[in-house]
């Protein structure tokens, strides 16, 4: 672990920080790469498979429930679980998952599956490893680095997505170059999603045994901090469920329907949405420096919605993909300072309780959200879940400058 830390993923680990980051970071890597991938072949699968796009959304809604439940199990044990041995089990989960998938093809097999599940429909990591790798994290740099060290773990999760984005046009490649059946390349996908989570795993056995805590405060169930994570768990659903509506899975069936695009155009699509979304994290560091967490999401956020409102009314698709192009490189800028605030605003012991209860909500709102994106869809092309989505982000991002603009983290005091 030593070497690991020493190498520092080029300067991405901040000077300082333990050695654990450089492993979860590489982690997160694998996953990303996976869920971008993912995401976007998902629909194709399910579609090949008869699917339409109710089904689809009932899928997508059930992988986040799932999430959602496996996330609250681990926030209500998250003071008596090892974090290694969490991250373990996750990540075995991910490789039973990646085998799972392309053997169903029932509609109720699937959705068991999905359910049970790690596959993620979204670009963005709403899974169950999220909170447990958060408050490691957390506990691996003074108060000053923590919102850098979660601009890099955004920064490398976004990259990797969008280079798995980019590679979503592969199947459709292999199975041209080599003859064999579309559907059987695009299976072969999962299997390398359940080769990552094998990976992931490898890491994760890499890690110290002792919970994060051990040096600092013993971990504990939410307490003194209670009223102020349940009031950003609430906000946080409400953001969530907005952006359920939006999964990239959905977005991606919505363009191949309006624009008629290809699966590689639009994993190119995708590619530079998450390079700029990326290339955001860091600017937020240094935004948030100047003008605080709080103000950093809402004023970059805000904007952003309102071009995901005008994509439908986006009269070709030049228009409409400059418009998410602009919505990426300022959307994502409240995630490293989201994560990094709700470790800030609690005692150290309730790290992990918070990243969980305030991950739950999050989880459960988004997964409401597909499901009725798809019946929107399937009622109406015109991507009314675009305009409904943005909407509901807008309210977000008033109420939550509103509520907690005068609560601020230790290095803004």
């Amino acid at each position: 672990m030593a070497r690991e830390a020493a190498i520092g993923w080029f300067g991405l680990v901040p000077a300082g920080a333990a050695p654990e980051a450089s492993l979860l970071l590489g982690s997160r890597a694998l996953r990303a790469f996976g869920d971008g991938l993912i995401s976007l072949l998902l629909p194709v699968h399910l579609a090949g498979l008869g699917f339409g796009p109710v089904e689809i959304g009932a899928l997508a809604t059930a992988t986040l429930l799932g999430s959602a439940v496996l996330t609250l199990l681990v926030g209500v044990l998250a003071h008596r679980l090892p974090g290694r041995g969490s991250l373990i089990g996750a990540a075995l989960l991910m490789v039973l998952t990646g085998l799972a998938f392309p053997l169903a093809e029932g509609f109720w097999p699937l959705l068991l599956i999905a359910f049970v599940g790690t596959i993620n429909p979204s670009s963005g990591d709403v899974s169950v490893f999220l909170p447990l790798e958060h408050a490691r994290l957390a506990h691996a740099v003074p108060d000053r680095e923590r919102t850098g060290l979660f601009a890099r773990y955004s920064l490398i999760g976004s990259l990797s997505a969008a280079v798995g984005a980019l590679c979503a046009g592969g199947p459709e490649w292999l199975a041209a170059a080599t003859g064999i059946a579309p559907g059987t390349a695009v299976e072969g996908a999962f299997v390398l999603y359940a080769l990552l989570g094998l990976a992931s795993l490898l890491l994760y056995r890499r890690l110290p045994q002792a919970r994060p805590d051990d040096g600092n405060a013993s971990a504990e169930p939410l307490g003194r901090s209670r009223g102020i994570v349940l009031r950003l768990a609430a906000l946080f659903s409400l953001d969530a469920f907005a952006g359920g509506l939006i999964v990239q899975s959905l977005l991606a069936l919505w363009l191949f329907d309006r624009f008629g695009l290809s699966l590689a155009a639009a994993g190119a699509i995708f590619f530079w949405t998450g390079v700029l979304s990326a290339v955001s994290y860091l600017v937020a560091v240094r935004i948030a420096a100047r003008i605080g967490l709080i103000n950093t999401m809402v004023f970059t956020h805000l904007p952003a919605n309102v071009c995901l409102v005008l994509v439908p009314f986006a009269p070709d698709l030049g228009t409409a993909v400059a418009l998410l192009l602009v919505r990426s490189l300022l959307s994502q800028m409240d995630v490293p300072t989201r994560t990094s605030y709700v470790m800030a605003v609690v005692t150290p012991g309730e790290r992990a309780a918070a990243a969980s209860v305030t991950a739950v909500p999050r989880s459960l709102a988004s997964a409401l959200a597909p499901l009725l994106a798809g019946q929107l869809l399937a009622l109406s092309g015109f991507g009314w879940p675009l305009v409904l989505g943005g909407g509901l982000k807008i309210v977000y991002d008033l109420m939550l400058l509103g509520l907690f603009r005068n609560v601020r983290p230790p290095e803004e005091r």
